[in-house]
């Protein structure tokens, strides 16, 4: 089969297409003939040798494909409500970025009905990693709010529409006023252009000094401090990424006083029955709105596989909003 290779560590030119052994389905597990992947900043740091591939995962980038099963364990797909020849979109710990690609049951997900295979492309990492963190991690209720960081990544705008479907208010950042323009068209009830404006003056103020009751960050860093003022009392700060640096330095004591909650995660290492679990509770919760069209994938640039190089180097450029999918 065709798949894409990190050929050294380094910038997007490392990524080249070759040649690899078709993959065998295991006990438990799909094959699946890949139609689009999608894109995600966790790719990028694998390609630059700052995110090792966790053990027994493939070396071959990529955490979410969407195609038709070709083969597998006939038991465990009956179980899942799956057949040979159906379409699906899954969460995969590697192996992504290829013509071909094993995935776990519990990690597959039926691709919405009226969707495209790149649509679907989009769905798993973000819509994975939000439901976990905002929903399960956060603890997020109807009549919250919720502050995004980085309101126009593929993230972003599934925690957008997530959030907002689930009756919270949503105020985001985003570095130019037209992407905050894109977030509010999205259904953001606030955004806020970082570079003019300070997020943690602008979250208070936008809760009449009460502050945000959860808060979505992929930056840490100095962040983390003005995060720490800018909740509400018994608020939750969550922790997905660290763009802006591993170190931080905030105020204990407001931590204690407003009895705030710091926590975080990643997704790529947890094992498949945390998966699967997050699996049904998408499949039941969110799958109904994306057929619905009342939320949807927001899909900003197409690449054929055999140009990774370029997505990469649009995602590092930071100028897309919402997913970048690969097609085969």
């Amino acid at each position: 089969m065709k798949a894409v290779e990190i050929t050294a560590y380094g910038g997007p030119e490392v990524l080249c297409l070759g040649e690899r052994p078709t993959p065998a389905a295991g006990a438990g597990e799909v094959l699946i003939r890949v139609k689009a992947s999608g894109i995600n900043r966790p790719d990028v740091l694998q390609r630059t040798g700052n995110y090792p591939v966790p053990p027994g995962a493939s070396d071959i980038p990529g955490l979410e494909v969407a195609g038709e099963i070709i083969s597998g364990d006939t038991v465990a797909m009956a179980a899942a409500g799956f057949k040979m020849g159906d379409r699906v979109c899954a969460l995969v710990a590697g192996g992504g970025y290829a013509e071909l690609c094993v995935a776990p049951v519990g990690q597959c997900l039926p691709v919405p009905a009226g969707l495209s295979d790149i649509e679907a492309a989009s769905l798993p990492e973000t819509f994975f990693t939000v439901w976990s963190n905002v929903f399960d991690r956060g603890r997020l209720q109807a009549g919250e709010s919720l502050l995004i960081q980085g309101g126009t990544s593929g993230i972003g705008v599934t925690a957008i529409q997530l959030a907002k479907a689930m009756g919270a208010t949503v105020i985001v950042t985003a570095g130019s006023d037209e992407k905050c323009a894109a977030c509010l068209a999205l259904g953001a009830d606030h955004a806020v252009n970082y570079k003019n404006r300070d997020f943690s003056e602008a979250a208070r103020s936008l809760t009449g000094g009460q502050g945000v009751n959860v808060i979505l960050d992929m930056v840490a860093g100095n962040y983390v401090a003005r995060e720490v003022e800018c909740l509400a009392e018994d608020g939750r700060l969550v922790i997905i990424a660290v763009q802006g640096g591993v170190k931080a330095e905030f105020n204990a004591g407001m931590v204690l006083r407003k009895r705030l909650s710091i926590t975080g995660s990643t997704l790529r290492p947890r094992p498949l029955t945390f998966k699967s679990a997050i699996a049904q509770a998408l499949r039941s919760n969110v799958w109904p709105l994306l057929e619905s069209r009342a939320i949807k994938p927001v899909i900003y640039k197409t690449f054929a596989a055999a140009d990774a190089a370029g997505a990469h180097a649009l995602m590092e450029s930071n100028q897309h909003v919402g997913k970048i999918v690969l097609t085969w």
